[in-house]
């Protein structure tokens, strides 16, 4: 199917419209698929929610895609086995939305996810887009075609790059609008996952937590899975921070974080999960950069994903005067763009929360 230009450009405009609708991310990530799809037809689609600080997986929304039984599996390959065009490696290269078909001139069997997981049950060709915008990473999307149709052709992948930021920044807007509710008690959640994923032990916060987290399908929640994983992976040496952060349906943030007990594949992992409360650290992550009052009020709003005109009408101050701020908390905070700075303020608050205190530049 061949689509035209003002197809591609009538899709484009209502995607902006979607983003700005104040949609909850369970609306966003199932509205867009539809609306996507008269662009660059597939037949399957999986959005990721990460975390921008470490690219941690937070949740997914599968939609015509692959069966729950397998998520796990995938998982462990995109954290820790060798792929083609895995997130990570998006995210980090000059190219961020790749097909699968392009990336193994299209010998798909290539890819190991393919070979296990896609082929045996019906897909051919994937897009895979990680969703980076103002306010860095906050996803990643794929695009699935059945066996048997036509590969993603070199124009639907522009296509798709092109409003990749648009979708991040509808994201990071779903994910930090709204003031964060208040924890109910403080207390943290634990859970001991035996070596299968299974839950072997769980206090009572844990079962409050979990309750409050959701799963898209049986089993645990995806953050939960993939804290555990990353922390079987770090244990090795091989892989990234075993944590990440959340907003849960009922509006707080919540903080997950996995460790390995003992040596070997057959030691358990523990899984704590607590309240982030991002709000009170705000004010001591600008103390430890020394940023003026002024800068706290632009850096907060950053964070929410206000862009400068909004920022500038808000403050009562000019575009350029904006910049001007923007740029002394880039050099205090020893960032250069939006996105690392929402990063460094992430990372910083997880610092916090472990005792510690956020490292100044040198």
């Amino acid at each position: 199917m061949v689509v035209g230009t003002a197809i591609r450009e009538q899709v484009r405009g209502e995607i902006v419209r979607l983003v700005h609708r104040g949609l909850g991310v369970p609306e966003l990530a199932r509205a867009v698929p539809r609306v996507l799809h008269r662009a660059v037809p597939f037949d399957g689609t999986c959005l990721l929610t990460v975390d921008p600080a470490t690219l941690l997986p937070t949740g997914e929304i599968v939609q015509d895609g692959l069966p729950d039984a397998v998520l796990g599996r995938m998982t462990e390959i995109e954290l820790g086995e060798p792929d083609v065009n895995k997130f990570a490696a998006l995210a980090r290269g000059p190219v961020s939305t790749a097909s699968l078909s392009a990336a193994t001139r299209g010998e798909l069997d290539r890819s190991r996810r393919q070979r296990e997981l896609r082929r045996p049950t019906g897909f051919g060709d994937e897009l895979r887009s990680v969703l980076t915008g103002a306010g860095g990473p906050w996803g990643a999307l794929t695009l699935l075609r059945e066996i048997g149709r036509p590969h993603f052709a070199p124009a639907e992948v522009r296509f798709v790059a092109s409003v990749a930021g648009m979708l991040a920044d509808g994201l990071q807007q779903a994910a930090l609008r709204g003031a964060a509710a208040s924890g109910p008690d403080g207390e943290a959640g634990l859970l001991v996952l035996a070596p299968d994923g299974s839950v072997e032990l769980a206090n009572r916060a844990a079962d409050r937590w979990l309750d409050e987290l959701g799963a898209a399908g049986p089993g645990l929640p995806v953050v939960v899975r993939t804290a555990a994983i990353a922390a079987r992976r770090a244990a090795t040496g091989s892989g990234g921070p075993a944590r990440a952060r959340i907003r849960t349906p009922a509006g707080r943030w919540a903080l997950v974080r996995g460790s390995l007990l003992g040596d070997g594949p057959e030691a358990r992992v523990a899984v704590l999960l607590e309240a982030a409360r991002a709000p009170e650290l705000a004010p001591l992550i600008a103390d430890a950069y020394r940023l003026t009052e002024r800068e706290r009020l632009i850096t907060e709003l950053v964070a929410r994903g206000h862009p400068t005109h909004e920022i500038a009408a808000r403050l009562h101050l000019s575009a350029y005067t904006v910049q001007d701020h923007l740029k002394a908390i880039f050099d205090k905070s020893g960032t250069g763009t939006r996105g690392e700075l929402v990063a460094r303020l992430f990372v910083d608050q997880l610092t916090l929360l472990s005792g510690s205190s956020p490292r100044r530049p040198s």
